[in-house]
């Protein structure tokens, strides 16, 4: 490709913010538009990033994305990846593109998909056995059962690569637990171990799931954003190394861990700061973990082991930043600035 004409969704997120910041430093060159919802946020884009083009509209406004669609030839879909009229909108401005100018869909989901057995089941704080990847294994991930989170969605960004294979090429990119400081210009932290850290500190206590036993994978934000720019760089490449469409599909990981650890440590860190005044965890049945909140037996609760072969064997990615555990004193220290208790 001569000119790279980008479009991107989420810039004001965690994930989609990280991005943009990664895609820009690299490729100053790049023509990107960014979809931001109020002029206020479309502000604070425009003061970090004067050189791109923004367009204020949000995920309903579906005749705009397929506009953008249309034109773009990279697109990185970093917003809600369970909104299904985004996702519509993006298949329909993709049939406007040629074999001789494909689209490349990046599209961002999540590790969410893995916890079927625990969402069938109602059940936290256990271990089970279960484990993916995205190599030889990539079969059963891009045919999982209806009921998956996040595969409603998932199914059309698939479904448009199989329904025009020459003219369209999608990426699914599955994160897991993701943590660290984000370098985009509104959202800059995660969700789960944080959300977990301000009910630590709200309760006054440190609080275990169930038995604690259930495993996830972790990510860190800036090595999550560097997965995406590879395959921004594939794409502008026709494609690179990478794989796309039913073999498109990447987890993002660096290693497993397990949630009791991290609640233990949370309470730990969260004492040694003059926080709570006890570094133990007192063990929650479901009642109470949804009194604090109603996805906790999902977000700390359950199992989501999905292993990233894919990108490192295809794409040389390595992630090199800390791991979650060790970025826990930090993530308490933020909630508590954030909860007005510093």
């Amino acid at each position: 490709m001569s000119s790279i004409k980008v479009f991107l969704t989420g810039a004001t997120g965690y994930i989609g913010g990280e991005v943009l910041y990664t895609v820009t430093n690299a490729h100053p060159d790049w023509e990107i538009t960014t979809l931001v919802r109020t002029k206020k946020k479309a502000d604070l884009v425009s003061s970090r990033y004067p050189n791109i083009h923004i367009v204020q509209g949000d995920l309903d406004s579906v005749e705009l994305i397929e506009e953008q669609v249309k034109e773009a030839d990279i697109v990185f879909n970093c917003a809600n990846c369970d909104h299904v009229a985004s996702a519509e909108a993006i298949a329909r401005g993709a049939r406007h593109h040629t074999a001789e100018h494909p689209l490349w869909l990046i599209h961002t989901s999540g590790t969410g998909i893995l916890t079927i057995e625990d969402k069938r089941a109602n059940t936290m704080g256990i271990e089970r056995p279960k484990e993916y990847n995205d190599w030889e294994g990539i079969s059963e991930m891009i045919n999982f059962p209806a009921d998956g989170i996040h595969r409603e969605v998932d199914k059309i960004i698939l479904d448009m690569g199989t329904q025009s294979p020459k003219r369209v090429h999608t990426a699914i990119v599955c994160p897991p637990a993701i943590s660290g400081p984000g370098r985009g210009p509104v959202k800059t932290k995660s969700s789960q171990a944080y959300r977990l850290s301000a009910a630590v500190l709200t309760r006054g206590s440190g609080i275990l799931i169930g038995k604690g036993e259930n495993v996830w994978h972790q990510v860190h934000v800036q090595d999550l954003s560097n997965l995406f720019l590879a395959l921004g760089d594939a794409a502008a490449e026709c494609g690179g190394n990478a794989t796309w469409n039913e073999e498109g599909y990447y987890f993002a990981e660096d290693g497993s861990f397990v949630w009791g650890d991290i609640q233990r440590e949370i309470a730990k860190q969260a004492h040694l700061q003059g926080l709570i005044n006890s570094p133990d965890v007192h063990e929650l049945n479901a009642e109470e973990v949804n009194k604090i909140s109603p996805t906790g037996h999902y977000a700390w609760g359950s199992n989501s082991r999905g292993h990233a072969l894919r990108a490192r064997k295809l794409l040389g990615w390595e992630p090199k930043m800390p791991k979650l555990i060790d970025m826990i004193p930090d993530i308490v220290a933020l909630e508590a600035k954030d909860l007005g208790l510093r």
